[in-house]
């Protein structure tokens, strides 16, 4: 029998609930047998955080001098060797948290396929044929006294990545970092546990092949929440923390780290319509924006509509939502306009459902929509549906978002789509980087001063 056979054959069997594994055997999952076949048993002690965050602090000395990109391309080559036994482990994955209980949303960002890995290799393409970030001269001067300055791109040194889910963006922000010439250490959720083995396996196999320390890509192999506290707190061993995923981790990062951190975005995403706007193209990129990937950061949360075309543009849109599976909550106007909508609660403006399920709102003017987007925005992406010139402009300026849109999806918030090859997440602060964060931002700077002898008097 299969282990999968097996995995769907259990639930009348605790021994594979995660909950009971991780609280009572933390040590016991399903490890793969050097064969590619998954064996439920005791994994040995992983190493401890700390060991492993100093092997990768030992293993980012010297990678800005090393070929990168060849080492890019092995894992390219790596994860296509390796795509039966990651899609197998992530079958695994998804199997578990579909016995949860998960939604069908959140297993889609879970899952992988030929054609998802097919894109995470032309992500790394990508990122390959994109220019060094590193060494480049930002700024260049020279003193009275002859003395010359330059400010120069440098590595981070080690980056902590924490998030949850999408085992793609284990190989997103490994490839990046190893671009940018900085070692990498990933904790992903105990969700997509069994991909990201396999992945990070792959990826440092790939490192090996091409010369390069393995340890430059590191996996903490831990459920353990008390993994994440090591990591965030190890100032002198990690430069920068990047968490990705929901409001509740992010917040925990935020709130308790000890390094530096980039706050990834939540993105509670709103479109809204205008007066002036073309009604068919608000329903398509509602339709795109809500539909396409529902689990996703820059999909559509919220939509707002100006009162004079909620007669007309809600009904259409409401139904054909609906049609799609989507729950419709709204106002006691969006009500009224659009039968069948269930009545918002306060809490629904403020959400990120990241499910099939928007929340509707009639307003009576632009600044109203405005007022109502400054509030609740998480300062992810927002979008404008309209002909008027004078409104985008005003939209454009007003919203205080990484990406603003006009007459087109929130959905392009993305790096693969900006044209920075993979991203490593949707920053949705304001210091050193902002919105899709591609391998220009993952690089610091140092300032290198020439002289012949100068002194300072």
């Amino acid at each position: 029998m299969s282990l999968i056979q097996t995995l769907l054959r259990a639930s009348c069997s605790s021994v594979l609930n995660v909950n009971w594994w991780d609280a009572n055997l933390p040590n016991a999952r399903a490890v793969p047998s050097h064969a590619g076949i998954y064996t439920w048993g005791m994994l040995t002690a992983p190493a401890s955080t700390h060991s492993l965050l100093e092997s990768a602090k030992k293993a980012a000395r010297g990678l800005a001098q090393k070929n990168r990109n060849v080492a890019l391309e092995h894992i390219s080559h790596a994860l296509l060797e390796f795509e039966a036994e990651i899609l197998e482990a992530n079958v695994v994955d998804v199997a578990l948290e579909r016995q949860k209980g998960t939604s069908d949303a959140l297993l889609d960002r879970l899952s992988l396929s030929p054609k998802r890995l097919e894109a995470v290799r032309e992500g790394i393409a990508q990122v390959v044929a994109l220019p060094d970030p590193l060494g480049r001269v930002l700024e260049g001067w020279r003193h009275e006294n002859g003395l010359s300055f330059e400010k120069v791109t440098v590595p981070f040194g080690v980056i902590g990545m924490v998030y949850e889910s999408r085992p793609n963006v284990t190989v997103d922000a490994a490839v990046l970092c190893l671009k940018a010439g900085s070692s990498v250490v990933l904790r992903g959720s105990s969700s997509a546990l069994q991909s990201n083995r396999v992945l990070v396996k792959a990826m440092q196999v790939g490192l090996e092949r091409a010369g390069l320390p393995r340890d430059a890509v590191q996996l903490i192999d831990s459920t353990d929440r008390s993994s994440v506290t090591e990591l965030i707190t190890a100032r002198g061993l990690v430069d920068l923390v990047i968490p990705r995923g929901g409001a509740g981790l992010i917040a925990h990062v935020v709130e308790n780290a000890k390094v530096p951190v980039i706050e990834t975005g939540v993105g509670n995403c709103h479109l809204y319509v205008d007066s002036s706007a073309d009604l068919e193209m608000a329903l398509n990129i509602l339709l795109n924006g809500k539909v396409q990937r529902p689990g996703v950061c820059n999909s559509l949360e919220k939509l707002l509509v100006h009162y004079e075309v909620a007669p007309i543009f809600l009904p259409l849109a409401v139904k054909a939502l609906r049609e799609a599976g989507v729950e419709v909550r709204g106002d006691d106007d969006a009500q009224l306009y659009a039968p069948g909508v269930v009545p918002a609660l306060e809490s629904d403006w403020s959400t990120e459902y990241l499910d099939f399920i928007i929340a509707v709102k009639v307003v009576k003017t632009l600044s109203e929509a405005l007022e109502h987007i400054h509030t609740f925005s998480s300062g992810h992406s927002e979008a404008i549906v309209t002909r008027s010139l004078e409104s985008a402009t005003r939209f454009e300026t007003e919203v205080d978002a990484a990406a603003v849109y006009v007459n087109a999806s929130t959905r392009f918030t993305d790096g693969f789509e900006f044209g920075f090859g993979a991203e490593i997440g949707i920053s949705t602060q304001k210091l050193h980087a902002r919105g899709p964060m591609g391998l220009r931002e993952m690089v610091s700077y140092q300032f290198r001063a020439r002289g012949n002898g100068q002194i300072r008097g």
